[in-house]
């Protein structure tokens, strides 16, 4: 079952965004799910993450009391809450299933990707 990523588009500099990542079959309620994202050029780097009961969240340092990851199990869903955000912050976002048991910040820990939804920040 694929994850269905969306949420993305043009926003000015300072604006938000939130990002969804829907599980339509139910299929990974019960793993932690992360948020990536790839600029041009440069390789895909971890966001945010969640853990299965969604008590547990972390982030990188560059989005930290910017960005919020939080999920709703009643529809399936893993939400990304993008504040204040900045033209660095432009890139595809995707978010990833963490089956695999190890660090959540590691992308090589996910095992399962969504399609990536274009999220572009200009100045």
């Amino acid at each position: 079952v694929q994850l269905q990523a969306s949420g993305g588009g043009l926003v000015q500099a300072g604006g938000s965004l939130r990002l969804s990542c829907v599980d339509p079959g139910r299929t990974y309620s019960r793993y932690g799910m992360g948020w990536f994202r790839q600029a041009p050029g440069k390789e895909r780097e971890f966001v945010a993450a969640i853990t299965v009961s969604g008590g547990s969240t972390f982030y990188a340092d560059y989005v930290k009391d910017r960005f919020t990851i939080s999920r709703d199990f009643a529809v399936n869903t893993v939400y990304l809450q993008m504040n204040s955000l900045k033209p660095e912050d432009t890139a595809v976002y995707s978010c990833a299933v963490r089956i695999s048991s190890g660090s959540y910040y590691m992308r090589s820990n996910y095992d399962y990707w969504g399609q990536g939804t274009l999220v572009t920040v200009s100045s």
